[in-house]
């Protein structure tokens, strides 16, 4: 893959080693990828985000994320990070409530990225492909060559992508303060080859399965539905199984983020630019609110004392 750059921004190309859309390392790359798990997982500050903004709101998306949550970003790069001819502007956000990789489309997006939530980093690409592959997911993005690593896209059973990558020199980012988890709306159709691909890929487990969930949680008091929760090497999960049938902006976000004071981060998020779009709303596992960033990123928030 060729990146297009000028020269006055090859050192922050040098700096944003850790995109998603970068990948990496053929040894492990840190200390944490010799923990007992799935066998291809890093540690989930290398897991991050995808965040594709409006044209023109990734200062405005970032300087927002950083006054509501803290954390920091590595400068601003031009780079072509798709196998067929693209171009756009790239920046990783490290944050205590999870890592993003943020990008600002100056080219037509190439199918069929944007669809994918996540990057996760894995110790060995072809492995990593290799071993989704037998877990039941399907490669819709073979592994591909960019200036500093490799990735793919896999997609698991109900439509859900993620990205794989691995770099060529390993990343170093600090711990989380808290882990974000990928949020998942399924139909019931899915869910069975959904867990069955999901769990063996990742390493994960069932933390609970409550088939009778408050749908208030969704937007729709009075309801129920089933929420089944996973932890796993790469992170959390949070499963919602509907018939679609769901209020705006529900469906709408791909990662919820856990704070010590909902609250105050919210009039945090308020005072920075971002809307508060539903609640904050309480419930018995709970207290949560769904915000959208400057740039249209959508994402839950919630108390980080989860009740289940």
């Amino acid at each position: 893959m060729t990146m297009r750059l000028s020269p006055r921004l090859l050192t922050a190309v040098t700096a944003v080693a850790a995109l998603a859309f970068a990948t990496a390392p053929s040894a492990p790359a840190t200390a944490d990828a010799a923990r007992p798990d799935s066998g291809i997982a890093v540690s989930p500050q290398y897991d991050t985000a995808h965040v594709y903004v409006t044209p023109g709101a990734m200062d405005s998306f970032v300087s927002s994320w950083e006054s509501t949550f803290g954390g920091t970003n590595t400068p601003q790069a031009l780079v072509d990070v798709t196998p067929t001819p693209s171009l756009t502007k790239s920046e990783l956000v490290l944050s205590p409530v999870g890592t993003l990789s943020v990008f600002d489309y100056q080219t037509p997006v190439p199918y069929p990225f944007g669809a994918e939530r996540t990057g996760w980093l894995v110790q060995d690409l072809d492995r990593g492909v290799r071993k989704a592959e037998a877990a039941g997911a399907t490669p819709v993005v073979t592994p591909f060559a960019d200036p500093i690593g490799r990735d793919a896209i896999v997609q698991f059973p109900g439509g859900i992508d993620a990205q794989l990558y691995w770099h060529t020199k390993a990343p170093s980012y600090p711990p989380l303060a808290s882990v974000p988890e990928n949020r998942l709306y399924l139909p019931s159709s899915a869910v069975r080859e959904f867990l069955r691909t999901y769990l063996a890929f990742t390493g994960g487990t069932v933390v609970s399965d409550d088939r009778h969930a408050p749908g208030a949680e969704l937007g729709l008091p009075g309801t129920s539905y089933r929420r089944i929760r996973i932890s796993s090497p790469f992170g959390g999960a949070s499963v919602a199984v509907t018939d679609g049938h769901l209020p705006y902006p529900f469906g709408r976000e791909s990662t919820g983020y856990a704070v010590t004071d909902l609250s105050a981060t919210l009039a945090k998020a308020r005072a920075a630019g971002a809307t508060v779009l539903w609640g904050p709303s309480t419930s018995p596992q709970r207290d949560s609110a769904m915000v959208q960033f400057p740039g249209g990123y959508i994402a839950e928030i919630h108390d980080g004392g989860s009740r289940s």
